[in-house]
C-alpha cells in the first residue's frame, strides 16, 4: 500500500512539473493568456497547497505581463486615433475583463513563502467597454451604409457580415436588421433554372418537376438562391439549363435458357462392400456403414424479361450579365428493367438455395416507355446534384 502511494506521489509530481514548464513556456512565449488558462485550470482544485505554489506564481506573473500589454496597445491605439482601430479596442476592452473574471472565481491565492496573497490589480473597464462599443457600433454602421452604395456584389456581402457583427455587439441598433437583410438581397446569386428537351420525344412531366424540384436538392446557401419559377422584382444572375440531348429505349425482350442441374445429397445409410461385393466387418464382425448418396436432377427452364433506358443531357451555365456559356457538363442515366423466373422439370433441390426464388417468380408486365425514362430520375437527380455542388455559381 506503501509503494503504491509513494509511486502515485511521483506520478502527481513529475504530471505537475510537467504542466509547470509549459506554462512557464507559454509567458515566454508572450502567450500570455494561455498560461493564465493552464495556471487557473491548475488552481481550481487543492489551490492552497504547496505542490500548487509555482502556478499561483506563474499566474501573478502572466497576468501582470497581459495587462500591460493591452494597456500599452490601448494607449498606441488611441494615439492613432484611426477609425479602423475601433474593434481592436473594444475586443481589448473586452479581454481586460474576461481575464479578471477568469481569475476572480479563485481568488484570494496565498503565497505561502512570502506570507501574502497573489497581486491582482482589478479595474473597472465598464465605461470603457460601453464607450469603445458605441464607437465600433458607429463605424461598423457607416463603413457598411457605404459599401450598400457599391455595385459590387462582393462589397454587399461584406457589407452584410458588418451588419450582422453589429447586430451581434448592440442588437437592434438604429436600422441595421433592415439594412442586413437589403445587403443579403443585393449580394445574393439568382439562378433561373428550367429544362429544354432537345429530343424526339415527350420527356414525361413528372421527371421534369422532380429534377426541378431544388428544395430537395438541399442547395440553396446564404449567396445562391435557385428558382424554376422567375418571379418579380428578381435580377437574375445565371441560368441553369438541364437540356435532354437523347432517349434510347431498347425493344422489350424475354430470352430463354434451357439447362440441367445436378446435386449430390445424402439419403440414409448402406454397408460397406468390398470389391467383390461382400459386406465389410470391423474387428468385432459388425458389419461398417457409411453414408448413401443419391443425385438430384432437374430441367430448369430459365426466361429473362429485359428492357432498358438511356437519358443522355447537358448541364449548361450561363452568366445573364454577359449573356454568355460559362461552363457545360454533360450527364446521363440508364435505368434498367429486369425480371428473371423459372420453371423446371425434375427435382427443385437439385438447383442451389440462391436460385429457389426463381421458380415462385412469374412473368410480369414490362414498364412503358414514358415510366422507363422517369425511373432514370433519381440517378439524374443524383448526379446533377453533383455537378452543382463540385461547380457553384461564383463571380
Amino acid at each position: 500500500m506503501q509503494k503504491t502511494t509513494l509511486l502515485f506521489f511521483i506520478f502527481f509530481l513529475v504530471l505537475s512539473s510537467c504542466g509547470v514548464k509549459t506554462t512557464q513556456a507559454l509567458i515566454s512565449d508572450g502567450n500570455y493568456d494561455g498560461a493564465i488558462d493552464r495556471a487557473v485550470e491548475a488552481l481550481r482544485t487543492n489551490k492552497d497547497a504547496k505542490g500548487k505554489q509555482d502556478y499561483v506564481y506563474l499566474l501573478e506573473e502572466a497576468f501582470a505581463k497581459a495587462k500591460d500589454r493591452d494597456l500599452r496597445n490601448l494607449e498606441m491605439l488611441s494615439k492613432d486615433n484611426n477609425p479602423a482601430n475601433a474593434e481592436r479596442i473594444y475586443n481589448t476592452y473586452l479581454q481586460l475583463n474576461n481575464r479578471q473574471e477568469k481569475i476572480s472565481p479563485i481568488l484570494p491565492l496565498k503565497l505561502i513563502k512570502q506570507g501574502r496573497n497573489a497581486n491582482f490589480p482589478f479595474d473597472n473597464y465598464s465605461n470603457e467597454i460601453v464607450n469603445s462599443k458605441n464607437a465600433l457600433s458607429k463605424y461598423l454602421y457607416e463603413n457598411a451604409s457605404n459599401l450598400l452604395k457599391s455595385n459590387n456584389k462582393m462589397d454587399f456581402r461584406k457589407a452584410y457580415d458588418d451588419f450582422a457583427y453589429l447586430e451581434s455587439i448592440n442588437p437592434g441598433y438604429k436600422n441595421t436588421k433592415k439594412l442586413m437583410d437589403d445587403a443579403l438581397f443585393k449580394g445574393t446569386d439568382f439562378v433561373d433554372v428550367y429544362a429544354k428537351n432537345e429530343t424526339n420525344m415527350v420527356i414525361p412531366k413528372m421527371l421534369q418537376d422532380d429534377l426541378l424540384d431544388f428544395k430537395t436538392y438541399g442547395l440553396n446557401d446564404k449567396w445562391t438562391v435557385y428558382h424554376i419559377a422567375r418571379q418579380k422584382n428578381v435580377t437574375y444572375d445565371y441560368s441553369l439549363i438541364i437540356n435532354f440531348r437523347q432517349i434510347a429505349i431498347s425493344p422489350e425482350q424475354i430470352k430463354e435458357k434451357e439447362f440441367v442441374k445436378e446435386r449430390q445429397i445424402k439419403d440414409g445409410v448402406k454397408t460397406l462392400l468390398d470389391s467383390r461385393g461382400r459386406p465389410v466387418k470391423d474387428s468385432l464382425g459388425k458389419e461398417i456403414k457409411v453414408d448413401n448418396y443419391k443425385i438430384l436432377r432437374a430441367s430448369v427452364y430459365e426466361f429473362r424479361q429485359f428492357k432498358s433506358c438511356l437519358v443522355t443531357a447537358k448541364v449548361d451555365y450561363v452568366d445573364l450579365k454577359s449573356n454568355q456559356l460559362v461552363q457545360t457538363f454533360p450527364i446521363s442515366s440508364e435505368y434498367v428493367f429486369e425480371n428473371i423466373y423459372s420453371k423446371y422439370k425434375g427435382d427443385r433441390n437439385a438447383c442451389d438455395d440462391n436460385y429457389q426464388s426463381y421458380f415462385s417468380k412469374r412473368a410480369v408486365p414490362f414498364p412503358n416507355n414514358e415510366q422507363m425514362v422517369f425511373d432514370t430520375g433519381e440517378d439524374l437527380k443524383a448526379k446533377l446534384k453533383d455537378i452543382i455542388v463540385r461547380n457553384k455559381f461564383r463571380r
